[in-house]
């Protein structure tokens, strides 16, 4: 164990895109001990997420620690439960060592075979989110064609891969670069993708779905939620996951679309945060883990190694550098 311990703290709030000078500072501390009741956790791998940006806006206290989904190992425990050298699960991330209530950690299972990193990706929030998105909001039917913005990153890869699994029919996605689109084509299984970037999203979605699409998984808003709603056919389903192309742009305009056709095709949207359906983690483990221990399902990760680079692996993450699922690795994992 070390001396001390590492954290970063938000400083400021954000106008426009965060910089790491502007926006975060690593304090160092020394290494926390654990009160009764709690456990203290040296973390060994962290994720950094979409919802951090918006949660910079006004969530995050300011020269506090940052939050975040965690996977630690157990350095001492005050807690029944919890033992040392055990794996875990918590939120108090963002820093190298946590004192984490008992309440809030949940120890990790192992599955043999599969990458303890899978934990943050596919079997962690990221794919909770994709799962909850395809059977409980959109209730995928089999051969349904589905279009997902941001098909390349963390959620659009599960959403992806787990919809090929079940059934779905055509598949298509939306990316920031020509490279991302043929990452989700050759690697996530999509049947075809367009690059956002490239001209119009509406011709594009047309393009690669001239037929129309049955589901609609939205990972980012604007204009591409206009275009799939002019796409989506009778009885055609919304499932709204998230808005990062306008967290770094408040100030952008509002989509535009015939809101006849809500009514016109029988249209549903619906929006979730997956942390009101984590009693949906066991079904989840029993679904992908078969998966991945066949290969048929793969992971999609992004991993920078060092927490000191968890900064800059965020602000990448929102610039679009990552594919799949970015994750930061401790320098002794």
């Amino acid at each position: 164990m070390t001396e001390n311990a590492l954290t970063v703290h938000q400083i400021a709030r954000p106008h426009g895109f965060p910089t790491a000078a502007d926006h975060f500072r690593l304090v160092e501390s020394p290494v926390p001990a654990p009160a009764p009741g709690t456990v203290l956790v040296e973390n060994l791998y962290w994720s950094v997420d979409p919802y951090h940006r918006e949660m910079m806006d006004g969530d995050f206290a300011l020269d506090a620690p940052l939050e975040g989904r965690t996977l630690g190992r157990v350095l001492a425990s005050r807690a029944p439960g919890f033992s040392e050298g055990e794996i875990v699960f918590h939120r108090h991330g963002w820093r190298t060592h946590s004192v984490v209530p008992a309440a809030e950690l949940r120890t990790v299972p192992r599955f043999e075979g599969v990458p303890l990193s899978a934990h943050l990706s596919v079997l962690g929030g990221t794919g909770l989110t994709a799962y909850v998105g395809l059977t409980r909001i959109a209730r995928l039917r089999e051969g349904d064609d589905v279009f997902v913005s941001a098909a390349a990153g963390g959620v659009g890869t599960a959403t992806g891969r787990f919809a090929r699994l079940m059934g779905a029919g055509r598949i298509v996605g939306s990316a920031g670069s020509a490279a991302k689109v043929a990452y989700a084509v050759e690697n996530a299984g999509y049947d075809a993708g367009f690059d956002y970037r490239a001209g119009p999203v509406a011709a594009s979605l047309a393009e690669v779905a001239p037929d129309g699409i049955d589901l609609f998984v939205d990972n980012v808003g604007g204009e591409q939620l206009a275009a799939a709603i002019g796409a989506l056919r009778e009885h055609g389903r919304v499932v709204r996951i998230g808005t990062i192309g306008q967290y770094n742009t408040p100030d952008a305009p509002v989509p535009l679309f015939d809101h006849a056709d809500i009514v016109e095709k029988s249209l549903r949207m619906e929006g979730f945060l997956v942390r009101n359906y984590r009693d949906v983690q066991e079904e989840l483990y029993e679904f992908a883990v078969p998966h991945l221990r066949s290969g048929r399902l793969g992971l999609d990760e992004t991993v920078v190694n060092g927490f000191g680079s968890i900064v800059e692996a965020f602000l990448g993450m929102l610039r679009g550098e990552n594919v799949g699922k970015i994750i930061v690795r401790g320098a002794d994992v």
